[in-house]
């Protein structure tokens, strides 16, 4: 078996509403059943008899054990081996299917919970699947230790694991930025950026402070906070001389270290002191020298102006049991699940090194010793988790003064989230110079201590810390709409945006010419995937987003956001049939259906009742649903309003909103885009547009305005039936290019009282033939004179293939041979209509290129002498 293509949809997409990787093998002739393949099942379930448990299509516990004696294929068993190795890994994900494509030829489709660790056990499972075929050895555990370990360096910690799970219940969309600790929460302008527990609210001089912990001690000293005496020690001598000066028992950390790393605490003696010292210059270039401070060690957190958590930290230890060494207890308790390799697990591995030979060595202990039942040995003086320290929760047991100090203490440091290190006999006591002190505090603390306590209640710091940056009432996201169809939607997408601008909003909009900002064009180009639309939600200046939301990206990544405030499909109609395995309109039909999927439960799905798919994506929408129609009298319409449902339609020439009563907006000649009423195409986008605001709550009177403002242009509505005065004749230009698009732009055309009109027509050369001769032939029935021009990416086709096809469909829709004219190059194409074109033609161009076709069009405007314009003609 050999993988072709891995492609992973982040977001939601057309196979599952969760993130998914598809991969593309290639079976290499082995279409048979696995108990045909000798000891392959038995192979399989000795390496994983896990997948015992897996129900498959049965529905029950040892379902797929039940498909591997009935025989199934090698697609099939790949998907269930994904799953269950993503299981062993600690990833619970369920969802898989394996179909065939043609030929040999598969998908597998699978879930997958970090996409690195997906990607990699994708390979794995193919490979594995290949080993036992041929029937060799194959070291699984080595293989899965190795990702393990790539999984610890990339996936997010248990703090901010616990602050994106928090988020997300509150129904905040969470980005991950890079493969670090950086999230942001919400779009728009109410998004938040957290790293760690460090929020963008956090001032780096706060966090410059706290990481400067002879800074810090100042800082605390002079608002009269207790804090260790001490100093810094620039080498050896100096560190003994302090430690001599300011007397036993002394600590000894890094300068600016973190996480506990070479902190020796409790040192009595000036040999302990060079040692420790050397141990802490290893992870600093300068030493704190101070005095030990005596008692229990806690944590205190703050975030806010509230203690949310405290937390008593016992430094890492074992637990003898008068039969094993120290070393053997190690080693047995790093077997503990809970325990990981530095911040994966609630827990971290206990390790040996020169700190906690040193401190078994002060407790009277070497590795080798074997200590009574019940005994607890120290490995560390200092308590942090991530030297193997666990916590216990004492949040119900801390003195109301204490709280005070902590929040104060947080606050003369600048840190909106801050963990107060507090080393004292007890937290129930208030603190004091006589019973204990201040030590440090922490500018981005580790809060799985709170979540996982070794005893006591778990405390919910994440929510605390998104409560904080989200106080009740505030908002996390913008409004979203989100635009698709086969015709329209651009359209669609623009009038929205526009109607948004209206109101006030800074809009963002993705759209086939760019990412926009307002006004301001941010990024040129087809914008309509999702990659677009992250880059659009992510801008930190926009108040609303219009997503125009392509076939191609949903098919290729899924969507580009979470879930929108409103869906809008505009139509659904034959394009693209015959790619990407779409074959008919209800395949079409089914993946546009996703952006009405993708809605929330207080959101809008916004369909249009005319249409003949609109059954079938009702079926599938979410939230509620506003129809719109071109008449009063359509039956899904007037059902939908006699149940109490929002509809938008025009009366008597007058675009109405049903919600309880009738609402009018806009009279059909008022609004520019339909040129009174003769673009009926944009009567039906004008009214998709209407729904769309008012699905956002934009006021009636204001989206009118927007309506009546909205105009067919270069500005507004760039390539869209923008029409220009050439001389004695015009010139359309569209972007029409599928069967319904085309015949509604040659509709509108014919009643804008042209003496002929003449088409340069062409369509993109990936469409199926049968579409390519249905369009020649719309096109032979509506022009009088016809250009049959091709685009410059020929999509597979050879050069003239489809001017070939277009003419032939244009002489069945029976228009004379010789009134076709075939010039392959657009721009050439276009200036041998304007050349030929006589008074009161009308020229409508389907272009490819739409900057080229406006420079053609403004160079002959300009050029007064049109018998010295030179044209080259390319003939087929």
């Amino acid at each position: 078996m050999i993988i072709k293509d891995i492609r992973v949809y982040r977001g939601r997409n057309i196979y599952s509403h969760r993130p998914v990787i598809k991969m593309v093998v290639d079976i290499e002739r082995l279409d048979i059943p696995t108990k045909d393949i000798p000891n392959f099942n038995e192979r399989l379930i000795k390496r994983l008899p896990s997948l015992s448990k897996h129900s498959c299509s049965y529905g029950y516990e040892g379902g797929f054990l039940k498909r591997l004696e009935e025989g199934t294929y090698l697609p099939h068993v790949t998907e269930h081996i994904i799953l269950e190795l993503q299981n062993m890994l600690g990833y619970d994900v369920k969802f898989g299917r394996a179909r065939n494509i043609e030929g040999d030829l598969y998908y597998i489709i699978y879930e997958y919970g970090l996409e690195e660790c997906g990607i990699r056990v994708g390979k794995l499972a193919v490979e594995m699947v290949n080993k036992f075929i041929q029937g060799e050895e194959f070291d699984l555990e080595e293989r899965l230790e190795r990702i393990r370990n790539i999984i610890a360096e990339i996936e997010l910690g248990p703090s901010t694991m616990a602050i994106k799970n928090e988020a997300l219940k509150a129904g905040i969309p969470v980005t991950r930025v890079g493969n670090g600790s950086i999230l942001r929460l919400g779009y728009g302008k109410y998004q938040k950026m957290i790293e760690g527990t460090i929020s963008q609210n956090t001032s780096c001089i706060a966090v410059d402070i706290a990481s400067d912990k002879i800074l810090t001690k100042q800082i605390l000293r002079d608002h009269g906070f207790p804090v260790p005496e001490g100093d810094v020690a620039y080498n050896e001598e100096e560190a003994i001389a302090i430690a001599e000066e300011i007397g036993y028992p002394v600590a000894i950390k890094p300068y600016n270290g973190n996480q506990g790393k070479g902190v020796h605490l409790n040192i009595t003696n000036k040999e302990e002191v060079s040692i420790a010292y050397r141990n802490a210059k290893a992870y600093s270039d300068l030493v704190i020298v101070e005095k030990h401070i005596k008692g229990k060690h806690y944590r205190v957190l703050v975030v806010g102006e509230k203690v949310v958590a405290v937390a008593e930290k016992i430094p890492a230890h074992v637990i003898g049991d008068g039969i094993h060494t120290i070393e053997e207890l190690v080693e047995m308790e790093n077997k503990n699940p809970l325990r990981g390799k530095g911040h994966e697990k609630p827990l971290t591995k206990l390790t040996i090194d020169t700190i906690s030979k040193m401190t078994l060595k002060k407790q009277g202990f070497d590795l080798e010793d074997i200590p009574k039942k019940g005994q607890k040995v120290f490995l560390r003086e200092s308590a942090n988790l991530s030297t193997g320290g666990i916590a216990i929760d004492k949040t119900d047991d801390i003195h109301p003064y204490n709280i005070e100090i902590a929040v104060r203490a947080a606050k003369a440091i600048g840190l909106d989230i801050a963990g107060i290190d507090i080393t004292m006999e007890d937290i129930k006591k208030p603190l004091t110079k006589e019973n204990g002190a201040i030590i440090e505090i922490n500018a981005s603390p580790g809060i799985r201590m709170h979540h996982y306590p070794s005893k006591g209640k778990p405390r919910n710091v994440a929510k605390a810390i998104v409560d904080m940056l989200f106080p009740k009432g505030s908002k996390a996201t913008i409004p979203i709409i989100s635009i698709t169809g086969t015709n329209g939607k651009t359209t669609v997408t623009r009038m929205t945006a526009h109607i948004l601008k209206t109101y006030g909003y800074t809009v963002g909009m993705t759209c086939t010419d760019g990412i926009y900002i307002d006004d301001t064009c941010v990024y040129k180009g087809d914008n309509t995937g999702p990659k677009s639309a992250r880059t659009c939600l992510a801008d930190k200046n926009i108040d609303a987003a219009v997503l125009e939301t392509a076939r191609g990206g949903i098919i290729r990544e899924g969507l580009g956001y979470d879930l929108a405030d409103v869906g809008v499909i505009t139509n659904i109609s034959e394009d693209h049939l015959g790619i990407d395995g779409i074959e008919t309109l209800e395949d079409l039909a089914f993946v546009k259906a996703l952006v009405v999927e993708a809605v929330k439960e207080d959101g809008y799905s916004v369909l249009n009742a005319d249409d003949p798919m609109t059954t079938y994506l009702a079926q599938r929408a979410k939230g509620k649903i506003i129809y719109f129609s071109r008449y009063d009298n359509n039956l899904t319409v007037k059902k939908h309003i006699e149940k109490g449902g929002i509809a938008v339609y025009v009366k008597d020439g007058v675009i109405v909103i049903a919600n309880g009563q009738i609402i009018p907006v806009v009279k059909i000649e008022e609004i520019p885009a339909a040129l009174s009423g003769k673009v009926l195409y944009n009567v039906e986008n004008a009214l998709a547009a209407i729904a769309a605001s008012y699905g956002v709550k934009v006021p009636v009177n204001i989206i009118a305005k927007g309506i009546k403002t909205f105009y067919c242009d270069t500005t507004h509505n760039p390539g869209r039936f923008n029409l220009f005065n050439v001389g004695n004749f015009r010139v359309l230009v569209d972007y029409g290019h599928n069967i319904a698009g085309i015949k509604s732009v040659i509709e509108a055309a014919q009643k804008l009282d042209a003496n002929r009109l003449i088409g340069v027509i062409g369509v993109p050369g990936d469409r199926i033939n049968s579409s390519i001769l249905k369009v020649g032939e719309i096109c032979g029935q509506g022009f009088d004179f016809i250009y049959v021009k091709e685009d410059l990416d020929l999509r597979g086709r050879k050069p003239g293939e489809v001017a070939k096809l277009l003419e032939q469909g244009a002489i069945k829709g029976g228009i004379d041979r010789k009134k076709i004219k075939t010039i392959l190059k657009e721009t050439e194409a276009l200036r041998a209509a304007m050349y030929n074109a006589e008074g009161g033609d009308l020229i409508v161009v389907f272009y490819e290129k739409y900057q080229p076709i406006i420079e053609v069009i403004e160079e002959f405007i300009k050029n007064k002498d049109l018998k010295n314009i030179e044209i080259k003609l390319e003939r087929a």
